[in-house]
C-alpha cells in the first residue's frame, strides 16, 4: 500500500513540476499548427463593396517562435498581411497594408496588443496609441481572433457604433496556396 501511495504522490508532483501552458503559448502554438497552409473565408458580419464577390483567403505564410504573418487576400488584392508577435507580456495584431509595388500603404502598422492573457481560443487586441493617431475614428477599434480545430475568425468591433466586420475561415478544408503578398520579402 505504501508503494502505491509513493507513485501516487511521485505521479501527483511529477504534474506541478511542469510548466503549465498559458492561454497566450496555447493560442499561439495552436495557430502555428495551420503554417504553410491557406484557407477560404466568408464574411459572416460586415461585409462591405470592396468585398462583395470576391474570394477570401488567409495564409499562414511565415512562422517563427515570436511572430506569425498571415496575408490576407482579398479577390486579387493581396495588399493585407495580419502580423502577429509574441512576447513574455502578450500578443500585438498589427495590419500591414501595402501597393502592388510593395511600397507601405500610408495607413499602415495599426493595431493593438492584449491586455491581458485572454484565451487559448481567443485573444483581444485593443487600439493602440499608434492606431489612435494614424486613423483617429479607430481609437475605440477592438479586434480578436478566435481559433478552434474548425474555424479561424477575425474581427473588429468599432465601440460607439455599429461598424462589426467578421470573417470565418474553414480550418478543416485548406486551399492551394495563393500568390506572395505585395512586397512580401521572406
Amino acid at each position: 500500500m505504501k508503494y502505491i501511495t509513493f507513485i501516487a504522490l511521485f505521479i501527483t508532483l511529477k504534474g506541478f513540476a511542469q510548466k503549465p501552458t498559458s492561454t497566450i503559448d496555447s493560442f499561439w502554438n495552436t495557430l502555428q499548427q495551420h503554417c504553410g497552409k491557406a484557407y477560404e473565408g466568408v464574411i459572416t458580419s460586415g461585409a462591405t463593396a470592396d468585398f462583395k464577390d470576391k474570394k477570401l483567403v488567409m495564409h499562414v505564410k511565415a512562422c517563427e517562435e515570436n511572430r506569425i504573418r498571415i496575408p490576407f487576400n482579398v479577390g486579387d488584392n493581396r495588399s493585407r498581411t495580419w502580423v502577429l508577435t509574441k512576447n513574455k507580456l502578450g500578443i500585438t495584431l498589427k495590419h500591414d497594408h501595402r501597393h502592388e509595388d510593395g511600397s507601405e500603404d500610408k495607413v499602415t502598422q495599426y493595431g493593438g496588443t492584449t491586455t491581458n492573457p485572454g484565451f487559448s481560443q481567443m485573444q483581444i487586441f485593443p487600439a493602440d496609441i499608434q492606431t489612435q493617431k494614424t486613423i483617429p475614428a479607430a481609437a475605440s477599434n477592438i479586434w480578436w481572433i478566435t481559433i478552434n480545430d474548425s474555424s479561424f475568425t477575425y474581427n473588429l468591433r468599432r465601440i460607439g457604433s455599429d461598424r462589426l466586420f467578421t470573417v470565418s475561415f474553414n480550418l478543416k478544408q485548406p486551399i492551394e496556396t495563393p500568390l506572395a503578398p505585395w512586397g512580401w520579402k521572406n
